[in-house]
Formats: C-alpha cells, sequence, structure tokens
C-alpha cells in the first residue's frame, strides 16, 4: 500500500502502543505535525520546553513501554538531550523524533538555521550516538525500514533512539507494508537457552540460600512477576537496588529489603546477599551511589543475568533474553511445590500531629500513613527520594524517580505529566524540593491544561538541602530565591483552579491530608533550612568523600549539614 512517509510513521507509534506525542513544534517539524494534527491521534501534548518534554516522555515510557516525543533541528533536539541521556543512562525506551533541515540542504550542502552553519550536516547524529542505541536520518529509499528498525530497537533494548525527519520529506509517499509492527523479542538460541536454564535449575534445586539481586532491568524488561514466581517457588530472597524500589511488593515476605553495598544495607540484607550460595542478579550495574560507593561483595559463584546474556565465573552464555529465560526456569521446575508465606506484617511509624515547627521526620511519617494501593507516586532527587526510601510502598503502587543513577534535578515535575498521561485514573502524588521545582516548574500549567488532578507536596527549607549536606551547608550557592510557590498554580492558568495549601506544623499538614479534594492539589511544606532525612546526610558525607577526597574542602568545620547526635551511633 502506499502512504506517506508522515503518516507511516505517526501509524508505527500508534501501532506500538503510544497514545501521546510530547514536545515542542518548530518549523522543521510543523510539517509532520500537522500530519499529526489530521490524523487526531496519537494526541499531542505540548510542553513548555523540550526538556520538560523528555522528562514526560520518560517517566510516560516507564509505565507504557515506550514513548515519544517531537522537536526541531538543532536547538530543540539538543535542549531535550539532557533528558535523554537520562533514559540512556536509566534504561527507558524513548523514540526522539527530530524534524531537520531539508534533505535537499544536506545534499547540497546548504547553511540553515538551527545548525552550526556548517556544510557537514551529520553532527547531530554523531552527538546522539553517544546517548541514545540507534540512530537515523530519513529518506525516501530507508523511511520504512529505518522507522521500524529504530522503533524495535528502543522496544527491544530498553534505550532511547534519534529519528531525524527532513522536513521535505514527510509528504512523500511510498510503499508500506499493510500489517501492523509487532513488539516482539528475538527468540533466544534454543541449545543455549536449554543448556543456561539447565545450569540455572542446578543451582537453584542445590542452593540452600538462594537469592535474587534487582537492579532496574527486573522493571524495564516486565520481569517482576517471574522473577516472585521463582523467589516463592525456591524460597528466594529477594533485595533490590535502590534504583529498583517498587520492582516487586513491598509486602512480600520474600522481600528482605534495598542493598546498598557494606557500609548502607541492614545486616539482614546483607548477609541474604552477601552470603547466598546462589544469588541472582538482574541487570546489576555497579554504580557508586547504588553500591554503597562500590562496598559491595558479591559472591563469586554470582549468576547475572542481562536481558541477552548470562554471565558466570567460569561461562558466558549470548543470546538468551531475560523474559525467556526466566520463563524456562519456571517451565523446567514445575515439579518444585511452591509455597506462599503470609504477606509482611506492615511496620508503618506513626505520625502524631502536634502544633510544633514542620520537620522531616514527621512528614515522611505523614506521607506514609497517605499513601494507599494503586497511587503513582512520582518522586525527585534530593530530600524527597531519600525520605521515601525508609517507606513501604502499597501493593499496587508505581514508583518512579530519576535518582540515584542520572540524578538530574527538575525530573519529577516533567515526569508528573507522562506518568499521569500514562495512567489515568489513578491517583498520583509528586513529592519534590523546592530548588528542583524551580527547574522545571513551568510545566505545572501543562499539567492543568490536561486537567489533570495531582496531588503536589513541595518541601520548602530555603534551598538545595542535598547539596548542603555534601557541601557549602551555609553557601550562597545552595541558596534559591523565596518564591510563593502555593500561589504558582493559580498563576499557569486562567480557567482552572487548584486547591492550594502552605503548612508550617504536623497539624495543618494532617488537616490538608484528611480533607477531601477533587481537584489539582498544591501544598508547601515549610521546613527548617537544616532539616533533612538522615540517609541523605549520611549520603551526602560520603559523596564528598568520594568526589573530593581526603583533605577535602568538606573536612573544613560546620561546611556540612552535621549527622544528628541521636543517629550518629547507628551509621
Amino acid at each position: 500500500m502506499k502512504q506517506s512517509i508522515g503518516n507511516f510513521l505517526i501509524r508505527r507509534l500508534e501501532e506500538a502502543g503510544i497514545r501521546h506525542i510530547f514536545g515542542v513544534p518548530g518549523d522543521y517539524s510543523l510539517g509532520l505535525m500537522q500530519q499529526l494534527e489530521d490524523r487526531g491521534e496519537p494526541a499531542w501534548i505540548g510542553n513548555c520546553n523540550e526538556l520538560n518534554a523528555s522528562y514526560a516522555t520518560d517517566a510516560y515510557a516507564r509505565i507504557n513501554g515506550l514513548g515519544a516525543m517531537a522537536v526541531t533541528y538543532g536547538v530543540g533536539a539538543l535542549s531535550a538531550m539532557n533528558g535523554i541521556a537520562g533514559a540512556y543512562s536509566e534504561r527507558v525506551p524513548v523514540i526522539l523524533i527530530c524534524g531537520s533541515i531539508p534533505l535537499r540542504a544536506v545534499q547540497r550542502g546548504d547553511l540553515m538555521h538551527h545548525t552550526l552553519i556548517d556544510p557537514e550536516k551529520g553532527n547531530l547524529l554523531r552527538m546522539f550516538a553517544e546517548v541514545t542505541a540507534a540512530q537515523s536520518r530519513l529518506t525516501p529509499e530507508n523511511a520504512v525500514a529505518e522507522i521500524d528498525r529504530l522503533i524495535l530497537t528502543a522496544w527491544r533494548q530498553k534505550l532511547p533512539v534519534y529519528l531525524e525527519v527532513p522536513s521535505d520529506i514527510p509528504y512523500l509517499e511510498v510503499d508500506v507494508p499493510e500489517l501492523p509492527l509487532k513488539l516482539e523479542m528475538p527468540p533466544s538460541e534454543p541449545e543455549t537457552l536449554k543448556a543456561c536454564a539447565g545450569m540455572i535449575l542446578e543451582r537453584l534445586n542445590a542452593a540452600k540460600s538462594p537469592a535474587f539481586l534487582l537492579d532496574l532491568d527486573a522493571m524495564r524488561f516486565g520481569v517482576s512477576g517471574q522473577i516472585m514466581g521463582l523467589a516463592e517457588r525456591f524460597h528466594m530472597q529477594v533485595a533490590t537496588l535502590n534504583c529498583a524500589k517498587g520492582a516487586v511488593p513491598e509486602s512480600s515476605p520474600q522481600l528482605v529489603g534495598t542493598y546498598v553495598g557494606g557500609v548502607a544495607s541492614a545486616p539482614a540484607t546483607r548477609e541474604a546477599i552477601e552470603g547466598s550460595d546462589c544469588l541472582l542478579t538482574v541487570g546489576y550495574r555497579r554504580v557508586e551511589t547504588t553500591t554503597g560507593f562500590f562496598t559491595d561483595k558479591l559472591p563469586a559463584s554470582t549468576i547475572h543475568l542481562r536481558s541477552s546474556s548470562v554471565d558466570t565465573a567460569v561461562k558466558n552464555y549470548q543470546g538468551v533474553y531475560l523474559a525467556e529465560l526466566l520463563q524456562s526456569v519456571i517451565d523446567a521446575s514445575s515439579n518444585v511445590a511452591t509455597m506462599k508465606q503470609p504477606a509482611r506484617a506492615s511496620k508503618r511509624p506513626t505520625f502524631v500531629p502536634s502544633s510544633d515547627p514542620l520537620t522531616e521526620d514527621a512528614y515522611w511519617k505523614a506521607i506514609q500513613g497517605f499513601l494507599r494501593p494503586g497511587d503513582v507516586i512520582v518522586v525527585e532527587d534530593g530530600a524527597s527520594s531519600n525520605g521515601m526510601g525508609r517507606l513501604t510502598l502499597p501493593d499496587d503502587s508505581t514508583y518512579i524517580t530519576g535518582a540515584y543513577v542520572w540524578c538530574s534535578i527538575g525530573y519529577a515535575t516533567g515526569a508528573l505529566l507522562g506518568a499521569s498521561l500514562a495512567t489515568p485514573g489513578r491517583r498520583h502524588i509528586l513529592l519534590t524540593g523546592e530548588g528542583s521545582l524551580q527547574m522545571t516548574v513551568q510545566e505545572l500549567s501543562t499539567v492543568m491544561r490536561c486537567d489533570l488532578k495531582p496531588l503536589i507536596f513541595v518541601i520548602n527549607n530555603a534551598g538545595y538541602t542535598v547539596e548542603r549536606a555534601v557541601l557549602g551547608k551555609d553557601a550562597r550557592y545552595n541558596d534559591v530565591a523565596n518564591w510563593r510557590y502555593s500561589e504558582l498554580p493559580n498563576v499557569f492558568s486562567r480557567d482552572k483552579k487548584a486547591e492550594t495549601y502552605v503548612v508550617n506544623t504536623g497539624n495543618e499538614l494532617q488537616q490538608v491530608l484528611d480533607s477531601p479534594h477533587a481537584g489539582m492539589v498544591f501544598v508547601e511544606a515549610v521546613m527548617d533550612k537544616y532539616d533533612a532525612p538522615i540517609d541523605l546526610i549520611v549520603g551526602g558525607h560520603a559523596l564528598a568523600d568520594s568526589d573530593y577526597g581526603v583533605p577535602g574542602p568538606q573536612s573544613v568545620p560546620n561546611s556540612q549539614i552535621p549527622v544528628p547526635k541521636r543517629a550518629a551511633s547507628s551509621h
């Protein structure tokens, strides 16, 4: 059949399950934008800037399995690059569509706006080669094959891709396949799969203390259910890295907590992982912030499961795909009786409201009591991610954060938009701080324009608390302007209103949490400048030692938020 290149691209995105496309238009992309407008689906979500669009697409892709955004050449694409790099770092399948200079300009070497004013026009492809799994500039000859290749690459590898659409080709008609695009993993190599599954099953059957350690891949490849099925069948203990919080139900009796190396893990968690005689990791990467600054000590016999391979101390298996491998082990062990244990008893901290000034400790206890099953919880790096790290997620909730790996502050506000659109009908909660909010705050206007109704909690404690814990406790570079945060929603929309609150005490916070809410809720929680979750303070000190060495600027007295005396003995 015949179809224009632009409409074929849009059709393929829709077939891949994408219901929304984020971005900012520009003249090079307007032809494609008009085709999207005329088609009507997927829905176009215009963002305030390309960085925010990249964050929204990232969160959308984490939930939906694939996300897409569209920008214009040069200025638009490079504005999105930070978010695309984050998606690459955290394994998120984002398709970045860049409306680019006309194909004739590339062929003639014409100098065009939004470029670096040089006749060689492949520089953006080379730039994005560093932060994407595949890149392509479409032509009438390659468009059909390349569109399918890049979409499948993003979906299969759980990594972003970069697709340039020259402005003079979207309306050109080409021969396209009639059959819809199928998102399928290639089959594993049969003999290798059989051998690998047999090796794992033999190890599990012989083990006395088997365990799983989960990184991001457990979530990205949708294998949490298979992991828990094996864990229940073989009585395996399960730990996650801090970046994989929420990968498995936190009420599960198999879960033994968060493994953060030898210096920050609970004793029971450390023993379960480091003392296991059959440890299976899923996507394990040794990042300093997820391994307790490389204090992890995994057994030499560890079996490392990756997206398309398995590695042991003595053997490597290539061409075996994660979900198929886990299912093969499950199928091969069907004779093993599964004995389910009762759910773990919840040990939630008790929040006692008072008229005292609100503290981080009280705030997070109150948030724990506020969370409920099914929530989508979007959490910013810093005080929010550290505070949430000690809380128990309700069953069937979705947890999204950009902390621990890429750590780009401001991510969560843009991510709220994408997460809300990806999961209509659920309750959405944003937990952030005022320093991060200032980075991307204008995207709240898009949240309101889309008539979304999240609950937004902003900690206002006069600056970058996470950085005060690392260095510069009283330094001017860690200060931010003191906005009237609670008034922002009414600035961002002329026709839609939000419920806004400023809370200074536990009593005031609890009153807000107990009240019924029908629309968007914005809560500004005012706290002391030096108050912070204990994990953030201890982690900040460790980060300073790692970054600056000894002696370093952190050794100067009063250069960091100190560890409270009541907690120093336990850390």
